[in-house]
């Protein structure tokens, strides 16, 4: 019962500071204007992700003053704060790319420390267990997630959903789990942004911002390293998960760089964003992305935790029509 009460403090917190931050973000120059590549046709406040960063952070010290997070896991995860202030730096200046990726590289090299590197990744046919290459993969992956979730983050809605839809089913797969921090960080994210999605629904009152996307991406790769170390799930549970994600960001910058475009510099041609302008419509395509989760992705997820030895093909199986419908939706073009 505590529990609940706090989840539902947490969501009638985000509502209200979520509110708050509408009439707060113009004033600082958190402002979304549009441009030719937008999908949102007015200016529109921004910068509603430092709600969800600010109540995740505050209450995973609470857990660590309660000896339910250890004192270096607590660090991997509050290496977030570097990854929350950069965005919110870039959502008020707009950093380069050279600015922005030397400090992801430097956070995501920090989270893996602290973790202690990542562990073995089973592919079913072999594995990896050179630890020094799976600490370089673990890096990159989250560098790669940080700007992944910045990148999804396009029309109303798609990058609150998502993140609920994850945190709940990763909450629902370790729930049993004696190691209690997984469950609640979920639960507390879920529930965070489940009061900015208030505000963020079509049509969206105020943006999520970079300081929001960039931060949930850093946050959900820690979550996921942390979930791995303690044998709860596997990395193929976390790529079916988000998969619609890495998916669609996958092959659209494949396509991109075989195009001979510049793959660095942005862009609307993801398959969702493709298909918003098809159809005309943020709520539709939002709601698609969730259906294609809870009655596709989420099944093969549960599917990965009870096999874990055949988490790969799980995978394998979940992905590939995703990958279909990403090409029939012209991702990068």
């Amino acid at each position: 019962m505590l529990i609940i009460l706090m989840l539902f403090g947490i969501f009638v917190g985000a509502i209200v500071l979520t509110g708050g931050m509408r009439f707060i973000a113009p004033k600082i120059g958190l402002i979304a204007v549009p441009v030719t590549r937008s999908a949102h046709l007015v200016e529109t406040p921004s910068g509603g992700g430092v709600v969800i960063a600010t109540l995740y952070l505050l209450m995973s010290y609470a857990f660590y003053k309660r000896g339910i997070i250890p004192g270096d896991e607590s660090l991997a995860i509050f290496g977030a704060l570097l990854i929350a202030f950069m965005g919110l730096v870039d959502d008020v200046s707009s950093l380069s790319l050279y600015h922005r990726l030397p400090v992801q590289f430097f956070a995501a090299f920090w989270a893996v420390y602290w973790l202690g590197g990542v562990p073995d990744i089973d592919f079913s046919f072999f594995k990896i267990t050179t630890p020094w290459l799976l600490f370089i993969m673990g890096i990159f992956a989250l560098v790669w997630l940080v700007n992944l979730y910045n990148f999804m983050d396009g029309i109303d809605a798609i990058a609150g959903t998502q993140l609920i839809f994850v945190n709940v089913l990763s909450l629902m797969l370790v729930i049993n789990n004696e190691n209690q921090a997984i469950a609640l960080l979920s639960a507390v994210l879920a529930a965070a942004t489940a009061g900015f999605l208030v505000w963020n629904w079509p049509p969206a009152k105020i943006f999520m911002g970079d300081a929001g996307s960039c931060f949930i991406g850093y946050s959900l790769g820690v979550l996921a390293l942390l979930s791995m170390h303690h044998g709860m799930m596997t990395v193929w549970t976390w790529f079916i998960l988000l998969g619609v994600f890495i998916v669609d960001t996958t092959v659209t910058l494949f396509v991109r760089v075989l195009q001979g475009l510049r793959w660095q510099e942005g862009h609307a041609s993801h398959a969702y964003q493709n298909a918003t302008r098809r159809f005309k419509s943020h709520k539709k395509i939002t709601l698609v992305v969730l259906t294609i989760n809870v009655f596709w992705l989420a099944p093969w997820a549960w599917l990965s935790v009870k096999h874990l030895e055949s988490g790969f093909y799980f995978c394998a199986i979940a992905l590939c029509p995703l990958v279909f419908l990403a090409r029939k939706y012209r991702a990068g073009s």
